[in-house]
């Protein structure tokens, strides 16, 4: 590990020698991912995204791509896109990227069940706004809008995200 990874430990995560409080899953961590768990997948994952809404806020960096009205991510296991970026119209189960709260104003994606979907392992584990501090996430990882603005303008493509089996830290974590 390296001060340029982002590491979960049991109070928040740590990036380039800060400490930012996040969320993670309702149901805590787990090492067996399934589709609608509400937990936070364990492992090495990367960061291969960032989207924003502009209508917002300013562009973050200058790799963020827009979210548009048509923007979705499906999280349909028996589709051809799940757990891929595709636009509307979708017949299948999907999330909508542009949302009327600002919990997607500002989305990091992850490689977690990505590029190649195994279905029903999980989908959209992304680092996005927490609702409030420690209310827990459907599996993604959730900041402070201000730490969250941080990170955008600090990590890069590739970047790795460190979740290792911190068990009944990260739990108590996302129960506080």
């Amino acid at each position: 590990m390296t001060r340029e990874d982002l590491v979960l430990t049991p109070r928040g995560i740590r990036f380039r020698n800060r400490l930012l409080p996040c969320s993670i899953g309702r149901n805590g961590l787990t090492a067996r991912k399934v589709e609608g768990d509400s937990a936070t997948p364990i492992g090495i994952h990367r960061i291969t995204g960032l989207w924003y809404r502009a209508d917002r806020m300013a562009r973050p960096a200058h790799w963020a791509r827009k979210i548009g009205p048509q923007d979705l991510w499906c999280d349909s296991p028996d589709h051809p896109l799940y757990n891929r970026h595709c636009r509307a119209p979708l017949a299948a189960s999907h999330e909508r990227m542009r949302r009327a709260d600002p919990l997607y104003d500002l989305v990091l994606t992850t490689d977690w069940n990505w590029p190649d979907a195994v279905p029903g392992r999980g989908s959209a584990i992304f680092l996005h706004q927490w609702r409030r501090p420690r209310f827990g996430t459907e599996g993604c990882i959730a900041f402070a809008r201000q730490d969250l603005l941080w990170l955008a303008r600090n990590l890069r493509p590739g970047t790795r995200l460190i979740v290792p089996p911190l068990a009944m830290g990260a739990a108590a974590m996302a129960a506080t």
